[in-house]
């Protein structure tokens, strides 16, 4: 199967890129959506990249990359009574929340805001963009995949420091 390419939101307060950095790999854990369980569950396998994106945040934007290095794992903070993902319905015969483990990639050196994948035409079919779109997990093409990579490279790099001018 090809490689397939995804969005995932994160709250930066809660779990932003530099604590991806920090730890490396992570299990993608508390999505309480079916749709995007579904996408986790069905959709996503070992070697699929992931847009890393901010959410609730100022701005809100794409902060960097990730990838798919685990699929099908059972999210364990369904089972835990303490933890804000508790899900009493759930059995672990039987789990209702699977999710997939992240690894790190790359962090932008500033975030890839929602407001400028807006203003790129390239991008006006992509669902992060749209008005209402809440849904944590989604789907990207690849080239929607390709555009915000080339976007967040040629936006962030460093211009060029200007040569100084000898004194006479």
């Amino acid at each position: 199967m090809a490689k397939q390419y995804w969005l995932m939101k994160s709250e930066p307060d809660a779990f932003g890129i530099d604590d991806l950095q920090r730890v490396k790999r992570e299990p993608w854990t508390g999505v309480r959506n079916f749709q995007a369980r579904n996408f986790m569950r069905d959709g996503m396998k070992v070697g699929d990249d992931v847009l890393f994106y901010h959410s609730n945040a100022t701005p809100p934007g794409v902060a960097g990359l990730a990838r798919i290095v685990t699929a099908g794992v059972v999210d364990e903070t369904q089972f835990d009574p303490n933890s804000q993902y508790y899900d009493p319905k759930a059995k672990r015969a039987a789990p209702t929340w699977i999710c997939v483990e992240v690894e790190f990639v790359k962090k932008f050196t500033q975030v890839l805001s929602l407001d400028e994948l807006r203003a790129d035409p390239r991008l006006e079919d992509i669902l992060v963009t749209k008005r209402g779109s809440r849904l944590s997990v989604q789907p990207v093409s690849a080239p929607h995949y390709k555009v915000i990579v080339e976007l967040a490279a040629a936006s962030r790099a460093t211009p060029p420091t200007p040569a100084k001018k000898a004194k006479r």
